[in-house]
This record gives C-alpha cells, sequence and structure tokens, in this order.
C-alpha cells in the first residue's frame, strides 16, 4: 500500500514539504526515476534517493562517499558503519544494497527529519540499520571502542558543519570507534580562500597518519565554493583505486594525497575544541 502511494506521488510529481526541526523540508519527485526525490532542507539538496535502485547515488560527494564505501573492504564482506548525520539515509542504503547483513547505526539529530524519511521514504525492514535521533558527537561516544569498519560525516545544520564536529578532540573519538585499518570519510564543504577544508586537513593529520582529498578540480584550486571528501585511518589508503573511480565518474574528480596533500594545507594549523568554528556559509549561488 505504501509503496503504491509512493509510486503514485512520483508519477503526479507531487512534493512534500513539512516544518523539521533543522528548517523547512522538501521531498522533491525526480522526473527521470519513478521512485526517487531529492531532499532540501531551506532550500539546500541534502541528498538523494531512488527507492528503486538504492545503488544509484546522484550527487556527485555521495557518489565519492559511495566508492570509499566499495574500498573499505573486500566486495560482498558485511561492514559495520556509523553514519555521522542522516539526510534521507542514502549512504546506509547504498551499504545495505551494495553489501547485504551489513551493520548500520545512523546517528540524526533532526528527529522530524527522521520521522519524515522514515514514513515517506521507509527503509528496507530487512536492512540492519538502526537510527539514533541525537547530536552527531554524542551519538558517536555511545560507539563500542574498536566497532566500526567506516564512519562517515555528514552533518550540515543551516548548510554549515557544526563547531563541535571539526576539532582534533572530535577526531579522536572517531579513531576511538575505529578498528584497526578502518576509514573515516568527511564531507566538507568550503569556497575561496578554502580556509575551511586545510584546517580540516592539518587537523586530521594530527589523529591520522594517512590522508586523502578528492574534490572537482575547481573546488580545489579555489575557484568556487562546493564539496570535499576527507579519507582518513591509521593504514594505507587505496589512493590509486580511488583516483581512477574519480576520474571515472560522471562529473571527474581529483584526488590529493602525500606531499601534494601537505603542500595544499599550506601550515594551516589544527582545530581545537577551544578554536572551532562552523564552516563557511555557503553563498546563494552555490544551490542554483
Amino acid at each position: 500500500m505504501a509503496r503504491n502511494k509512493q509510486r503514485d506521488r512520483a508519477a503526479a510529481a507531487v512534493s512534500v514539504v513539512e516544518t523539521v526541526d533543522g528548517g523547512l523540508a522538501e521531498l522533491i519527485p525526480d522526473r527521470e526515476r519513478p521512485r526517487a526525490w531529492t531532499l532540501l532542507i531551506d532550500g539546500a539538496p541534502q541528498s538523494h534517493v531512488d527507492l528503486d535502485d538504492p545503488a544509484h547515488l546522484s550527487f556527485e560527494y555521495q557518489r565519492r562517499l559511495g566508492h570509499i564505501a566499495d574500498l573499505t573492504a573486500p566486495p560482498n564482506r558485511p561492514l559495520q558503519v556509523v553514519h555521522l548525520g542522516g539526510g534521507a539515509f542514502t549512504l546506509a542504503r547504498y551499504v545495505a544494497a551494495t553489501r547485504p547483513r551489513s551493520t548500520q547505526q545512523i546517528v540524526e539529530l533532526d528527529g522530524l527529519l527522521v520521522q519524515l524519511v522514515r514514513r515517506e521514504l521507509p527503509l528496507d525492514p530487512g536492512a540492519r540499520i538502526r537510527v539514533r535521533s541525537t547530536d552527531a558527537r554524542a551519538g558517536l561516544a555511545k560507539v563500542q571502542d574498536g566497532w566500526a569498519d567506516l564512519v562517515i560525516a555528514d552533518v550540515f545544520s543551516g548548510a554549515r558543519t557544526p563547531a563541535h564536529l571539526t576539532s582534533t578532540e572530535f577526531l579522536a573519538e572517531v579513531r576511538r570507534a575505529l578498528r584497526p585499518g578502518g576509514l573515516y570519510a568527511a564531507n566538507l564543504a568550503d569556497g575561496p580562500p578554502l580556509t575551511h577544508l586545510r584546517g580540516q586537513i592539518a587537523t586530521a593529520a594530527t589523529v591520522f597518519p594517512e590522508l586523502a582529498l578528492t574534490a572537482d578540480p575547481t573546488v580545489l584550486r579555489g575557484r568556487r565554493f562546493g564539496n570535499a571528501v576527507l579519507l582518513a585511518s591509521d593504514r594505507e589508503l587505496p589512493v590509486a583505486e580511488l583516483t581512477r573511480r574519480v576520474a571515472t565518474d560522471p562529473h571527474p574528480g581529483r584526488v590529493e594525497h602525500g606531499r601534494a596533500l601537505a603542500d595544499f594545507a599550506g601550515g594551516a594549523a589544527p582545530v581545537t575544541d577551544a578554536s572551532a568554528k562552523p564552516s563557511p556559509v555557503p553563498p546563494a549561488s552555490a544551490f542554483r
């Protein structure tokens, strides 16, 4: 019944608009995919979900996070994943579809958004996905030491990453929750002069010995505001394969690591809880 209702709504191109804790949420039907939807919060695109094909990732940065999930372990091996920030649960659906029997935890502060997504874009009842409506850092603190193969941070409040999720203390909690060899991936947003992005690289370097960054070349050159995905671990990263995948995306990107990434950071100072600030406000043109 619910499936038919969603198909009928998509066919009629009827949006769903509700006020949630984080602002005005809109679910906009995708006219090219019968049961696909884009989630916007206060006009800013947050997630895209295709209920018929949860392995389809439409957004550029979500494709890059999907590549990282693919490279976390050998194919078909179930993962234990923590998602900080839920949105429409896009990446959790992707992992459940591509790696059956995975166990996942989603931490999403906006309880009303969680209710909206659960109702309008229900999860596969067979997927092992638990959703907690709490602050990302508080939820991370409840994750058992060494539990996660992968921690994904994709947290935005008013289109900005909260300050307390940008510090060395926060990343120390991430590393505590990761098993040895686990991966941390963060969706970061910044624009010229890339002060926030450089600071996040410096911060991660104090906690993790191995780092890589992937983004559109125009973002890395500081020519426009956009997303970059930071990858960190205590083991050697799959840089060559990640580079190949990113380069063949519909919107090709670049991967920086090693000396090139250190040069990009340019001696930026690590961020601590005492000095942390939210990520910058996106320009109005970022969502046009």
